[in-house]
Protein backbone atom coordinates (compact mmCIF):
# COMPACT_ATOMS: atom_id res chain seq x y z
CA UNK A 1 0.00 0.00 0.00
CA UNK A 2 1.29 3.50 -0.89
CA UNK A 3 2.06 6.37 1.59
CA UNK A 4 -1.55 7.44 2.75
CA UNK A 5 -0.53 10.04 5.71
CA UNK A 6 -0.61 12.98 3.13
CA UNK A 7 -4.51 12.58 2.18
CA UNK A 8 -6.84 14.16 4.61
CA UNK A 9 -10.16 13.45 4.58
CA UNK A 10 -13.53 15.86 6.62
CA UNK A 11 -16.39 12.51 7.14
CA UNK A 12 -19.84 14.58 7.98
CA UNK A 13 -22.42 12.31 9.63
CA UNK A 14 -24.60 13.07 12.12
CA UNK A 15 -24.63 9.61 13.87
CA UNK A 16 -21.72 9.32 16.14
CA UNK A 17 -21.64 5.46 15.41
CA UNK A 18 -21.41 5.89 11.95
CA UNK A 19 -18.79 8.37 11.66
CA UNK A 20 -16.69 6.56 14.41
CA UNK A 21 -16.84 3.22 11.95
CA UNK A 22 -15.91 5.35 8.93
CA UNK A 23 -12.78 7.55 10.94
CA UNK A 24 -12.18 3.92 12.14
CA UNK A 25 -11.96 2.05 8.30
CA UNK A 26 -10.01 5.10 6.97
CA UNK A 27 -7.35 5.54 9.55
CA UNK A 28 -6.37 1.97 9.13
CA UNK A 29 -5.82 2.87 5.70
CA UNK A 30 -3.47 5.75 6.80
CA UNK A 31 -5.46 8.67 6.08
CA UNK A 32 -5.62 11.82 8.26
CA UNK A 33 -9.22 12.56 9.50
CA UNK A 34 -11.41 14.86 10.64
CA UNK A 35 -15.27 14.54 11.58
CA UNK A 36 -17.96 16.83 11.91
CA UNK A 37 -21.84 15.93 12.51
CA UNK A 38 -23.66 18.46 10.71
CA UNK A 39 -23.82 21.36 7.53
CA UNK A 40 -22.57 24.33 10.01
CA UNK A 41 -19.63 22.39 11.87
CA UNK A 42 -18.07 20.92 8.29
CA UNK A 43 -18.27 24.21 6.51
CA UNK A 44 -16.64 25.62 10.05
CA UNK A 45 -13.65 22.69 9.41
CA UNK A 46 -14.06 23.53 5.22
CA UNK A 47 -13.20 27.54 6.31
CA UNK A 48 -10.02 26.59 8.59
CA UNK A 49 -8.52 24.05 5.92
CA UNK A 50 -8.50 22.54 2.59
CA UNK A 51 -8.86 18.49 2.01
CA UNK A 52 -8.55 16.17 -0.30
CA UNK A 53 -11.54 15.03 -0.40
CA UNK A 54 -14.83 15.53 1.75
CA UNK A 55 -17.03 12.24 2.71
CA UNK A 56 -20.49 13.67 3.20
CA UNK A 57 -24.36 11.79 4.28
CA UNK A 58 -26.84 13.39 2.27
CA UNK A 59 -29.36 13.92 5.57
CA UNK A 60 -27.79 16.18 8.08
CA UNK A 61 -29.76 18.00 10.95
CA UNK A 62 -29.42 21.57 9.29
CA UNK A 63 -29.30 20.73 5.72
CA UNK A 64 -28.09 18.21 3.18
CA UNK A 65 -24.81 17.21 2.02
CA UNK A 66 -26.01 18.84 -1.00
CA UNK A 67 -25.42 22.35 0.78
CA UNK A 68 -21.65 21.39 1.28
CA UNK A 69 -21.54 20.74 -2.23
CA UNK A 70 -22.58 23.45 -3.12
CA UNK A 71 -20.54 26.05 -0.67
CA UNK A 72 -17.30 23.86 -2.50
CA UNK A 73 -18.33 24.45 -5.95
CA UNK A 74 -19.16 28.38 -4.96
CA UNK A 75 -15.25 28.51 -3.47
CA UNK A 76 -13.52 26.99 -6.30
CA UNK A 77 -12.66 24.55 -4.32
CA UNK A 78 -10.83 21.01 -5.25
CA UNK A 79 -11.86 18.66 -2.88
CA UNK A 80 -13.35 15.49 -4.30
CA UNK A 81 -16.49 14.74 -2.32
CA UNK A 82 -18.59 11.24 -2.24
CA UNK A 83 -22.05 11.70 -0.87
CA UNK A 84 -23.75 8.55 1.17
CA UNK A 85 -27.60 8.30 0.48
CA UNK A 86 -30.18 6.34 2.04
CA UNK A 87 -30.65 2.89 -0.06
CA UNK A 88 -32.69 3.02 -3.01
CA UNK A 89 -32.88 6.45 -3.10
CA UNK A 90 -32.00 7.04 -7.07
CA UNK A 91 -32.82 10.58 -6.96
CA UNK A 92 -30.47 11.45 -4.66
CA UNK A 93 -27.50 9.91 -6.08
CA UNK A 94 -28.69 11.85 -9.78
CA UNK A 95 -28.68 14.97 -7.71
CA UNK A 96 -25.56 14.78 -5.68
CA UNK A 97 -23.66 14.00 -9.13
CA UNK A 98 -25.08 16.90 -10.91
CA UNK A 99 -24.25 19.27 -8.16
CA UNK A 100 -20.40 18.25 -8.50
CA UNK A 101 -20.18 14.96 -6.29
CA UNK A 102 -17.20 12.75 -7.79
CA UNK A 103 -19.41 9.26 -6.52
CA UNK A 104 -21.75 8.10 -4.10
CA UNK A 105 -22.62 5.36 -1.97
CA UNK A 106 -25.73 3.82 -0.52
CA UNK A 107 -26.47 2.75 3.09
CA UNK A 108 -25.89 -0.01 4.65
CA UNK A 109 -22.30 0.91 3.22
CA UNK A 110 -20.42 -2.04 2.54
CA UNK A 111 -16.71 -0.72 3.82
CA UNK A 112 -14.76 -2.50 1.11
CA UNK A 113 -16.76 -0.85 -1.55
CA UNK A 114 -15.94 2.35 0.97
CA UNK A 115 -12.32 1.87 0.72
CA UNK A 116 -12.58 1.59 -3.00
CA UNK A 117 -14.42 4.34 -3.62
CA UNK A 118 -12.04 6.60 -1.15
CA UNK A 119 -9.15 5.26 -3.18
CA UNK A 120 -10.30 6.03 -6.47
CA UNK A 121 -11.19 9.96 -5.68
CA UNK A 122 -7.75 10.36 -4.35
CA UNK A 123 -5.95 8.55 -7.68
CA UNK A 124 -5.08 5.68 -5.12
CA UNK A 125 -6.39 3.47 -7.49
CA UNK A 126 -2.94 1.22 -8.13
CA UNK A 127 -2.61 0.85 -4.47
CA UNK A 128 -6.35 -0.38 -3.06
CA UNK A 129 -8.00 -1.66 -6.04
CA UNK A 130 -9.10 -0.08 -9.29
CA UNK A 131 -10.82 3.27 -9.44
CA UNK A 132 -14.83 3.03 -9.23
CA UNK A 133 -17.42 4.64 -11.13
CA UNK A 134 -20.66 6.39 -11.63
CA UNK A 135 -24.24 5.09 -10.75
CA UNK A 136 -24.37 4.68 -14.39
CA UNK A 137 -20.88 2.83 -14.28
CA UNK A 138 -20.80 0.11 -12.00
CA UNK A 139 -18.34 0.10 -9.49
CA UNK A 140 -16.74 -3.09 -7.39
CA UNK A 141 -18.51 -4.39 -4.24
CA UNK A 142 -15.24 -5.69 -4.03
CA UNK A 143 -11.98 -3.73 -2.62
CA UNK A 144 -9.90 -6.09 -4.54
CA UNK A 145 -9.66 -5.81 -7.85
CA UNK A 146 -9.15 -8.42 -10.67
CA UNK A 147 -5.71 -9.43 -11.13
CA UNK A 148 -6.55 -8.56 -14.82
CA UNK A 149 -5.71 -4.87 -14.10
CA UNK A 150 -2.37 -3.95 -13.20
CA UNK A 151 -1.23 -1.65 -10.48
CA UNK A 152 -0.91 2.07 -11.56
CA UNK A 153 0.99 4.47 -9.31
CA UNK A 154 -0.86 6.98 -7.47
CA UNK A 155 -1.44 10.46 -8.56
CA UNK A 156 -2.06 13.27 -6.74
CA UNK A 157 -5.73 14.77 -5.98
CA UNK A 158 -5.24 17.66 -8.17
CA UNK A 159 -3.92 16.82 -11.71
CA UNK A 160 -1.15 19.82 -12.51
CA UNK A 161 -2.21 22.49 -15.03
CA UNK A 162 0.90 21.18 -17.25
CA UNK A 163 -0.64 17.51 -17.58
CA UNK A 164 -0.86 16.18 -20.89
CA UNK A 165 -2.81 16.72 -23.37
CA UNK A 166 -5.08 13.58 -23.92
CA UNK A 167 -4.97 12.81 -27.57
CA UNK A 168 -8.41 12.56 -27.99
CA UNK A 169 -9.07 15.90 -26.84
CA UNK A 170 -6.22 17.10 -29.95
CA UNK A 171 -8.06 15.09 -32.32
CA UNK A 172 -10.84 17.37 -32.02
CA UNK A 173 -9.77 20.26 -33.67
CA UNK A 174 -11.72 23.47 -33.95
CA UNK A 175 -11.85 26.54 -32.23
CA UNK A 176 -15.38 27.55 -32.45
CA UNK A 177 -16.96 28.30 -29.45
CA UNK A 178 -19.50 24.75 -29.24
CA UNK A 179 -16.55 23.07 -29.64
CA UNK A 180 -15.00 24.52 -26.46
CA UNK A 181 -17.92 23.85 -25.08
CA UNK A 182 -17.54 20.26 -25.45
CA UNK A 183 -13.63 20.49 -24.36
CA UNK A 184 -14.57 22.14 -21.22
CA UNK A 185 -17.42 19.57 -20.61
CA UNK A 186 -15.35 16.81 -21.30
CA UNK A 187 -12.61 18.44 -18.71
CA UNK A 188 -15.34 18.94 -16.25
CA UNK A 189 -17.08 15.28 -16.17
CA UNK A 190 -13.61 13.21 -16.60
CA UNK A 191 -13.68 14.67 -12.43
CA UNK A 192 -16.20 12.73 -11.47
CA UNK A 193 -17.63 9.74 -12.14
CA UNK A 194 -21.19 11.10 -13.06
CA UNK A 195 -22.53 8.90 -15.88
CA UNK A 196 -22.39 10.69 -18.88
CA UNK A 197 -24.54 10.62 -22.36
CA UNK A 198 -22.96 12.03 -25.49
CA UNK A 199 -25.41 12.84 -28.15
CA UNK A 200 -25.42 14.32 -31.69
CA UNK A 201 -25.73 13.19 -34.78
CA UNK A 202 -24.03 10.64 -36.71
CA UNK A 203 -20.49 11.28 -37.83
CA UNK A 204 -19.86 14.18 -35.11
CA UNK A 205 -17.41 12.59 -33.45
CA UNK A 206 -19.38 11.27 -30.18
CA UNK A 207 -17.20 7.92 -29.92
CA UNK A 208 -14.22 10.30 -29.79
CA UNK A 209 -15.64 12.91 -26.89
CA UNK A 210 -16.37 9.79 -24.92
CA UNK A 211 -12.48 7.87 -25.66
CA UNK A 212 -11.58 12.05 -24.83
CA UNK A 213 -13.20 12.26 -21.19
CA UNK A 214 -11.53 8.51 -20.63
CA UNK A 215 -8.15 9.78 -21.43
CA UNK A 216 -8.28 12.53 -19.26
CA UNK A 217 -9.77 10.68 -16.06
CA UNK A 218 -8.18 8.84 -13.03
CA UNK A 219 -8.86 5.34 -15.40
CA UNK A 220 -6.98 6.72 -18.52
CA UNK A 221 -4.40 3.73 -17.60
CA UNK A 222 -7.19 1.26 -17.80
CA UNK A 223 -9.24 -0.30 -20.96
CA UNK A 224 -11.45 1.65 -22.96
CA UNK A 225 -13.98 -0.85 -24.17
CA UNK A 226 -16.05 0.35 -27.14
CA UNK A 227 -19.12 -1.24 -28.35
CA UNK A 228 -21.70 -0.48 -31.38
CA UNK A 229 -25.03 -1.39 -29.47
CA UNK A 230 -26.72 -1.76 -33.08
CA UNK A 231 -24.31 -4.52 -34.32
CA UNK A 232 -25.29 -7.16 -32.04
CA UNK A 233 -27.92 -9.32 -32.88
CA UNK A 234 -30.53 -9.53 -29.87
CA UNK A 235 -30.49 -12.77 -28.79
CA UNK A 236 -26.71 -12.44 -28.40
CA UNK A 237 -26.92 -9.70 -26.56
CA UNK A 238 -26.63 -11.07 -23.13
CA UNK A 239 -24.00 -13.05 -23.73
CA UNK A 240 -21.83 -10.61 -25.15
CA UNK A 241 -22.36 -7.71 -22.37
CA UNK A 242 -22.18 -9.96 -19.37
CA UNK A 243 -19.93 -13.29 -20.45
CA UNK A 244 -21.29 -16.79 -20.29
CA UNK A 245 -19.72 -20.04 -18.74
CA UNK A 246 -18.95 -23.22 -20.10
CA UNK A 247 -21.80 -24.96 -21.19
CA UNK A 248 -24.76 -22.50 -21.17
CA UNK A 249 -25.49 -23.03 -24.47
CA UNK A 250 -24.83 -24.90 -27.58
CA UNK A 251 -21.33 -24.02 -28.61
CA UNK A 252 -20.38 -22.29 -25.43
CA UNK A 253 -17.05 -24.74 -24.94
CA UNK A 254 -15.21 -22.61 -22.43
CA UNK A 255 -15.76 -19.58 -19.92
CA UNK A 256 -16.12 -16.53 -21.70
CA UNK A 257 -15.52 -12.93 -20.19
CA UNK A 258 -18.35 -9.92 -21.68
CA UNK A 259 -17.84 -6.31 -22.20
CA UNK A 260 -18.39 -5.61 -18.96
CA UNK A 261 -15.70 -7.89 -17.50
CA UNK A 262 -13.00 -7.05 -20.66
CA UNK A 263 -13.47 -2.73 -18.88
CA UNK A 264 -13.05 -3.93 -15.72
CA UNK A 265 -11.31 -0.95 -13.90
CA UNK A 266 -11.98 1.06 -17.15
CA UNK A 267 -14.13 2.30 -19.39
CA UNK A 268 -17.51 0.69 -21.24
CA UNK A 269 -18.60 3.32 -24.12
CA UNK A 270 -21.90 1.64 -25.12
CA UNK A 271 -22.48 3.49 -28.37
CA UNK A 272 -26.29 3.84 -30.25
CA UNK A 273 -27.42 2.76 -26.63
CA UNK A 274 -30.81 3.80 -28.44
CA UNK A 275 -30.72 0.79 -29.73
CA UNK A 276 -31.18 -1.60 -27.49
CA UNK A 277 -34.20 -3.76 -27.29
CA UNK A 278 -36.20 -2.99 -24.21
CA UNK A 279 -35.48 -6.46 -22.63
CA UNK A 280 -31.94 -5.77 -22.89
CA UNK A 281 -32.53 -2.26 -21.48
CA UNK A 282 -33.78 -3.73 -18.26
CA UNK A 283 -30.89 -5.88 -17.42
CA UNK A 284 -28.61 -3.24 -17.99
CA UNK A 285 -30.43 -1.40 -15.53
CA UNK A 286 -30.13 -4.00 -12.74
CA UNK A 287 -26.08 -4.38 -13.92
CA UNK A 288 -26.20 -0.27 -13.26
CA UNK A 289 -28.09 -0.50 -9.99
CA UNK A 290 -26.36 -3.77 -8.41
CA UNK A 291 -23.21 -2.86 -10.07
CA UNK A 292 -22.55 -6.48 -10.77
CA UNK A 293 -23.17 -8.44 -13.64
CA UNK A 294 -24.36 -11.98 -14.27
CA UNK A 295 -23.00 -14.36 -17.31
CA UNK A 296 -25.19 -16.74 -18.72
CA UNK A 297 -25.26 -19.75 -16.90
CA UNK A 298 -24.01 -18.79 -13.68
CA UNK A 299 -25.50 -18.70 -10.72
CA UNK A 300 -23.94 -15.43 -8.95
CA UNK A 301 -23.17 -12.44 -9.54
CA UNK A 302 -19.55 -10.90 -10.10
CA UNK A 303 -19.27 -7.49 -9.08
CA UNK A 304 -17.54 -5.26 -11.80
CA UNK A 305 -15.66 -1.81 -11.81
CA UNK A 306 -16.61 0.14 -15.20
CA UNK A 307 -17.47 3.69 -16.19
CA UNK A 308 -20.04 3.60 -18.43
CA UNK A 309 -20.50 6.14 -21.21
CA UNK A 310 -22.83 6.01 -24.12
CA UNK A 311 -24.12 7.90 -26.88
CA UNK A 312 -27.42 7.88 -29.36
CA UNK A 313 -28.08 9.90 -32.31
CA UNK A 314 -31.51 9.25 -31.20
CA UNK A 315 -33.50 11.96 -29.17
CA UNK A 316 -34.25 9.73 -25.97
CA UNK A 317 -36.52 11.90 -24.46
CA UNK A 318 -38.80 11.03 -27.68
CA UNK A 319 -37.97 7.30 -27.23
CA UNK A 320 -39.22 7.46 -24.33
CA UNK A 321 -42.36 9.11 -24.61
CA UNK A 322 -42.94 6.53 -27.43
CA UNK A 323 -42.22 3.52 -25.28
CA UNK A 324 -38.74 2.48 -26.95
CA UNK A 325 -36.36 3.40 -24.01
CA UNK A 326 -37.16 3.05 -20.08
CA UNK A 327 -37.44 6.08 -18.31
CA UNK A 328 -35.49 4.97 -15.59
CA UNK A 329 -32.71 3.43 -17.51
CA UNK A 330 -32.73 7.22 -19.42
CA UNK A 331 -32.14 8.99 -16.20
CA UNK A 332 -29.76 6.86 -14.81
CA UNK A 333 -27.73 7.77 -17.84
CA UNK A 334 -28.73 11.12 -18.64
CA UNK A 335 -27.20 12.73 -15.33
CA UNK A 336 -24.86 14.55 -17.63
CA UNK A 337 -25.65 15.52 -21.10
CA UNK A 338 -22.71 16.74 -23.58
CA UNK A 339 -23.80 17.80 -27.35
CA UNK A 340 -21.21 17.31 -29.97
CA UNK A 341 -22.68 19.84 -32.78
CA UNK A 342 -23.07 19.11 -36.33
CA UNK A 343 -20.72 19.99 -38.69
CA UNK A 344 -22.95 22.45 -40.10
CA UNK A 345 -23.77 24.49 -36.64
CA UNK A 346 -19.84 24.93 -36.64
CA UNK A 347 -18.49 25.79 -40.30
CA UNK A 348 -15.78 27.97 -38.82
CA UNK A 349 -13.98 24.93 -37.75
CA UNK A 350 -13.96 23.41 -41.36
CA UNK A 351 -10.44 24.80 -42.33
CA UNK A 352 -8.71 23.52 -39.34
CA UNK A 353 -10.62 20.09 -38.76
CA UNK A 354 -9.78 19.81 -43.28
CA UNK A 355 -6.11 20.56 -42.26
CA UNK A 356 -6.31 18.20 -39.28
CA UNK A 357 -7.13 15.34 -41.27
CA UNK A 358 -5.36 16.07 -44.53
CA UNK A 359 -1.77 15.72 -42.24
CA UNK A 360 -3.53 12.40 -40.82
CA UNK A 361 -4.00 10.98 -43.77
CA UNK A 362 -0.38 12.32 -44.95
CA UNK A 363 1.17 10.94 -41.77
CA UNK A 364 -0.93 7.26 -42.44
CA UNK A 365 0.70 7.37 -46.32
CA UNK A 366 4.01 8.38 -45.68
CA UNK A 367 3.62 12.03 -48.03
CA UNK A 368 4.87 14.58 -46.92
CA UNK A 369 4.46 17.53 -47.18
CA UNK A 370 0.15 17.07 -46.86
CA UNK A 371 -2.08 18.63 -49.09
CA UNK A 372 -3.69 21.52 -48.56
CA UNK A 373 -7.12 22.63 -50.28
CA UNK A 374 -7.71 25.07 -52.86
CA UNK A 375 -9.71 28.63 -52.33
CA UNK A 376 -12.43 27.42 -54.53
CA UNK A 377 -12.41 23.92 -52.80
CA UNK A 378 -12.78 25.74 -49.31
CA UNK A 379 -15.72 27.97 -50.64
CA UNK A 380 -17.64 24.79 -52.11
CA UNK A 381 -17.10 22.67 -48.83
CA UNK A 382 -18.24 25.99 -46.90
CA UNK A 383 -21.45 25.49 -49.13
CA UNK A 384 -22.09 22.01 -48.20
CA UNK A 385 -24.81 20.94 -45.53
CA UNK A 386 -22.14 18.09 -44.75
CA UNK A 387 -25.30 15.35 -43.53
CA UNK A 388 -22.61 13.04 -42.39
CA UNK A 389 -20.90 15.92 -40.34
CA UNK A 390 -17.62 14.89 -39.96
CA UNK A 391 -17.01 11.48 -40.84
CA UNK A 392 -18.37 12.16 -44.42
CA UNK A 393 -15.59 15.14 -44.61
CA UNK A 394 -13.05 12.45 -43.39
CA UNK A 395 -14.24 10.15 -46.46
CA UNK A 396 -14.50 13.30 -49.17
CA UNK A 397 -10.84 14.10 -48.30
CA UNK A 398 -9.58 10.58 -48.55
CA UNK A 399 -11.11 10.79 -51.94
CA UNK A 400 -9.53 13.67 -53.10
CA UNK A 401 -6.04 13.12 -51.92
CA UNK A 402 -6.49 9.77 -54.02
CA UNK A 403 -8.36 12.08 -56.90
CA UNK A 404 -5.86 14.53 -56.89
CA UNK A 405 -2.36 12.83 -57.61
CA UNK A 406 -0.78 14.92 -54.66
CA UNK A 407 -0.94 17.92 -55.88
CA UNK A 408 -3.66 20.84 -53.97
CA UNK A 409 -7.21 19.52 -53.91
CA UNK A 410 -9.29 21.65 -56.32
CA UNK A 411 -13.23 21.76 -56.57
CA UNK A 412 -13.08 19.00 -59.45
CA UNK A 413 -11.36 16.03 -56.65
CA UNK A 414 -13.96 16.80 -53.64
CA UNK A 415 -16.90 15.09 -56.05
CA UNK A 416 -19.49 17.45 -54.08
CA UNK A 417 -23.29 17.67 -55.69
CA UNK A 418 -23.70 20.44 -57.95
CA UNK A 419 -26.91 21.40 -55.84
CA UNK A 420 -24.14 23.11 -53.67
CA UNK A 421 -22.73 25.56 -56.20
CA UNK A 422 -24.14 28.80 -55.73
CA UNK A 423 -22.79 31.77 -54.65
CA UNK A 424 -22.15 36.00 -55.34
CA UNK A 425 -21.14 37.04 -58.24
CA UNK A 426 -17.87 37.80 -57.63
CA UNK A 427 -16.86 34.55 -56.81
CA UNK A 428 -18.85 32.79 -59.57
CA UNK A 429 -16.54 34.69 -61.97
CA UNK A 430 -13.71 34.10 -60.03
CA UNK A 431 -14.30 30.49 -60.65
CA UNK A 432 -14.46 31.39 -64.70
CA UNK A 433 -11.03 31.93 -64.58
CA UNK A 434 -9.91 29.36 -61.98
CA UNK A 435 -7.90 31.89 -60.38
CA UNK A 436 -8.21 33.76 -57.04
CA UNK A 437 -6.09 37.21 -57.30
CA UNK A 438 -7.62 40.20 -58.08
CA UNK A 439 -5.75 41.07 -61.16
CA UNK A 440 -6.95 37.77 -62.63
CA UNK A 441 -10.39 38.68 -61.21
CA UNK A 442 -10.81 42.01 -63.18
CA UNK A 443 -9.59 39.87 -66.30
CA UNK A 444 -12.49 37.91 -65.63
CA UNK A 445 -15.27 40.36 -65.50
CA UNK A 446 -14.01 42.22 -68.44
CA UNK A 447 -15.40 38.95 -70.53
CA UNK A 448 -18.57 39.53 -69.35
CA UNK A 449 -20.57 41.75 -71.07
CA UNK A 450 -21.10 45.21 -69.73
CA UNK A 451 -24.87 45.66 -69.53
CA UNK A 452 -26.32 48.91 -70.03
CA UNK A 453 -26.88 50.99 -67.10
CA UNK A 454 -30.33 51.43 -67.85
CA UNK A 455 -31.32 47.57 -67.83
CA UNK A 456 -32.70 46.75 -65.34
CA UNK A 457 -30.65 43.99 -62.61
CA UNK A 458 -31.78 40.29 -63.67
CA UNK A 459 -33.96 38.63 -61.37
CA UNK A 460 -32.04 35.56 -60.80
CA UNK A 461 -28.56 36.17 -60.62
CA UNK A 462 -27.45 32.39 -60.39
CA UNK A 463 -29.17 31.73 -63.46
CA UNK A 464 -28.28 34.96 -65.03
CA UNK A 465 -23.96 34.38 -63.94
CA UNK A 466 -24.19 30.79 -65.44
CA UNK A 467 -25.75 32.13 -68.85
CA UNK A 468 -23.10 34.35 -68.75
CA UNK A 469 -20.48 31.80 -68.20
CA UNK A 470 -22.14 29.19 -70.83
CA UNK A 471 -21.86 31.88 -73.30
CA UNK A 472 -18.39 32.90 -72.63
CA UNK A 473 -17.28 29.16 -73.07
CA UNK A 474 -19.45 28.50 -76.13
CA UNK A 475 -17.65 31.25 -77.71
CA UNK A 476 -14.13 30.26 -76.90
CA UNK A 477 -15.09 26.77 -78.44
CA UNK A 478 -16.09 27.89 -81.38
CA UNK A 479 -13.11 30.20 -82.05
CA UNK A 480 -10.55 27.74 -81.23
CA UNK A 481 -12.70 25.12 -83.50
CA UNK A 482 -14.12 23.28 -80.38
CA UNK A 483 -10.30 22.01 -78.88
CA UNK A 484 -11.06 22.29 -75.38
CA UNK A 485 -7.56 22.43 -74.08
CA UNK A 486 -7.07 25.72 -76.45
CA UNK A 487 -10.45 26.89 -75.49
CA UNK A 488 -9.66 26.70 -71.87
CA UNK A 489 -6.40 27.92 -72.09
CA UNK A 490 -7.15 31.29 -73.48
CA UNK A 491 -9.77 31.51 -70.78
CA UNK A 492 -6.92 30.70 -68.11
CA UNK A 493 -8.65 27.27 -67.39
CA UNK A 494 -6.92 23.59 -67.64
CA UNK A 495 -8.89 21.38 -69.35
CA UNK A 496 -9.88 19.08 -66.33
CA UNK A 497 -11.29 23.00 -65.42
CA UNK A 498 -12.80 23.07 -68.78
CA UNK A 499 -14.43 20.05 -68.44
CA UNK A 500 -16.20 20.55 -65.05
CA UNK A 501 -17.26 24.03 -66.16
CA UNK A 502 -18.98 22.09 -69.34
CA UNK A 503 -20.31 19.47 -67.52
CA UNK A 504 -21.70 21.71 -65.04
CA UNK A 505 -23.47 24.43 -67.66
CA UNK A 506 -24.97 21.71 -70.13
CA UNK A 507 -22.22 22.81 -72.71
CA UNK A 508 -22.45 19.62 -75.20
CA UNK A 509 -20.96 20.97 -78.40
CA UNK A 510 -19.03 17.98 -79.60
CA UNK A 511 -19.29 14.73 -80.90
CA UNK A 512 -18.65 13.61 -84.89
CA UNK A 513 -15.08 14.92 -84.36
CA UNK A 514 -15.60 17.78 -83.28
CA UNK A 515 -15.00 17.57 -79.78
CA UNK A 516 -11.61 17.29 -79.68
CA UNK A 517 -9.26 17.62 -77.06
Amino acid sequence: MTNASHFSLLVVDDEPDLRTLYELTLLREGYDIETAGSVQDALLHLKDRTYSAVITDMRLPDGTGLDVLRWLEEGGRREKTIVITAYGSAENAVEALKAGAYDYLTKPVDLKQFRAVVASALGRAGSLGAPTVDPASLPSQNAAAPAAAAPRPAVVVAPPPAAPVSRALTRMAGASAAMQQVRSMVDKVARSMAPVLVSGESGTGKELVARAIHEVSVRSGQPFVAVNCSAIPEQLLEAEFFGYRKGAFTGAMEDREGFFQAANSGTLFLDEIGDLPLAMQSKLLRAIQERSVRPVGAVAEVPVNVRLLSATHKDLAAEVQLGQFRQDLYYRLNVIEIRVPPLRERLEDLVAISEHVLERIARDAGVSPAPRLTRDALVHLERYPFPGNVRELENLLHRAVALSGGGPIDVYDLGLPESVFTDSAAQELDLITGNTDDDALQAARQLVPMAPIEEPLPDDLETHLDAVERDILVRALERHRFNRTAAGASLGLSLRQMRYRMARLGVNVGGDGFDRE
